[in-house]
């Protein structure tokens, strides 16, 4: 969320944000926003002045009662009574215009970064980078499914009786590869000096809004019945949250966290759910990182963070590329994105499997996360970005490390979570 005298200040630089995201249904949000800040001040500005009004009467209500003139008296509390209604009024205007004000505000979108290039969506993305060899073996590759059912590590007939579609059941030592996978990145981002957290799996609708977009809120978060709740569709949510309505001191910044949680999702829109496999589904774990920080400090941040990913797929023998996402495939909080994609053989394609995003201060006004420091109190800037989100690490490893013979090659990084197993042969 922008703050309101920007806009003010700024209107023509956040028109043409709005036309660089393509979103050009929102320009006339902006010319309202601007249209009930005036009345908004104007109704601020008259009831500032009848409260001065009356305080003023008051404190001469109590000097003429304490000269004794009665009448003076009266007419002075008639005249505070005649200032109550215009006053009661103007308070209820006010508070009506500000509710309409932030309804627009978080909808305009935050100011892009100059680097991020111009596209209307993600086919417009671009290539940063590539890291290790896309090579295709000589062998076929089947579909990930395949390879869970040939290792006896996959049950999507009952996760269906039990759940529908968008769930399954992990099994015996592919469901064991699962748990190594998230227990490496857990151990992984703690040495590179992050603190371990496992958050609430449940967040309150004002702390939904302040991390997210409507749109996103509508696609992703599954509301509890009756109760004021979400499950998170990803960790940062909880984590962000953390800091709701805190002022922390410069001093003890960053605060870099890493974070552990099952993730829910709808799954609504163009995308949907993966029709065979389990590529994209209702419910999946994540290792998540997350910082608070100086507004200063934060690109940095990100680039260390985009980083961190790229190096822990690399450490799974896991060839990966970067990509940049433009304008338009950026979410309304985010400053700049990047996508972290893995190589399918199968597919003789890169997949995205983690996204790493600075948010600027956009989630730190919504929610009131301040820093104190020489210059006085002022907006945290927030970033997050995934270690690695299973199923997709899970089906980027077994395309990557399978062999001829149908067995997958445990990577050395995930031996010790394995009893020092190498490989997972096929029982099928």
């Amino acid at each position: 969320m922008l703050a309101l005298d920007f806009i003010r200040n700024q209107p023509a630089l956040v028109k043409d944000n709005i036309v660089r995201k393509f979103q050009h249904e929102k320009l006339p949000l902006l010319d309202k926003v601007i249209e009930l800040d005036i009345k908004h001040r104007e109704f601020t500005t008259e009831a500032g002045t009848l409260r001065n009004k009356r305080n003023t009467i008051s404190k001469q209500i109590g000097e003429l009662m304490a000269q004794g003139k009665k009448d003076e008296v009266e007419n002075a509390k008639k005249e505070v009574a005649s200032i109550a209604p215009r006053l009661a009024e103007l308070e209820r205007l006010e508070g009506e215009y500000s509710s309409k004000i932030r309804e627009i505000m978080l909808v305009i979108p935050n100011i892009i970064d100059p680097s991020v290039p111009i596209g209307k969506d993600d086919s417009e993305n671009m290539e940063v980078a590539r890291y290790g060899d896309s090579t295709i073996p000589s062998f076929n590759i089947p579909h990930h499914i395949d390879i869970m059912e040939r290792l006896s590590g996959v049950d999507h007939v009952a996760s269906g009786k039990t759940s529908g579609n968008g769930f399954y059941y992990l099994l015996g030592n592919l469901a064991r590869l699962h748990s190594s996978i998230l227990s490496y990145a857990r151990d992984f981002m703690i040495e590179k000096g992050f603190t371990y957290c496992v958050p609430p799996f449940m967040i309150r609708g004002n702390v939904a809004t302040g991390v997210m977009s409507f749109s996103e809120m509508e696609n992703i978060m599954y509301k509890i019945e009756n109760e004021d709740l979400y499950l998170i569709g990803t960790s940062e949510h909880s984590m962000i949250g953390r800091y709701i309505d805190s002022i922390l001191d410069k001093v003890s910044l960053p605060q870099a966290m890493t974070s552990y949680s099952p993730c829910f999702r709808k799954e609504v829109g163009a995308h949907g759910l993966d029709e065979r496999g389990v590529y994209r589904v209702h419910q999946f774990e994540k290792q998540e990182m997350i910082v608070v920080c100086e507004p200063e400090d934060s690109m940095d941040w990100y680039n260390k963070m985009w980083e961190y990913t790229v190096e822990f797929f690399r450490t799974l023998d896991i060839p990966v590329r970067t990509l940049e996402c433009c304008s338009g495939d950026l979410a309304d909080l985010k400053v700049k994105s990047v996508d972290v994609e893995a190589w399918s053989p199968r597919q003789q394609k890169y997949f995205e499997v983690g996204s790493c995003s600075n948010l600027g201060d956009a989630q730190a006004r919504r929610l009131g996360i301040r820093i104190r420091g020489e210059r006085g109190t002022y907006f945290a800037y927030t970033l997050n970005n995934t270690v690695v989100a299973t199923p997709r690490a899970l089906i980027a490893l077994l395309e990557n490390n399978l062999q001829a013979d149908g067995s997958v090659r445990i990577p050395m990084v995930l031996r010790s979570y394995m009893s020092g197993m190498e490989r997972i042969m096929p029982s099928v």
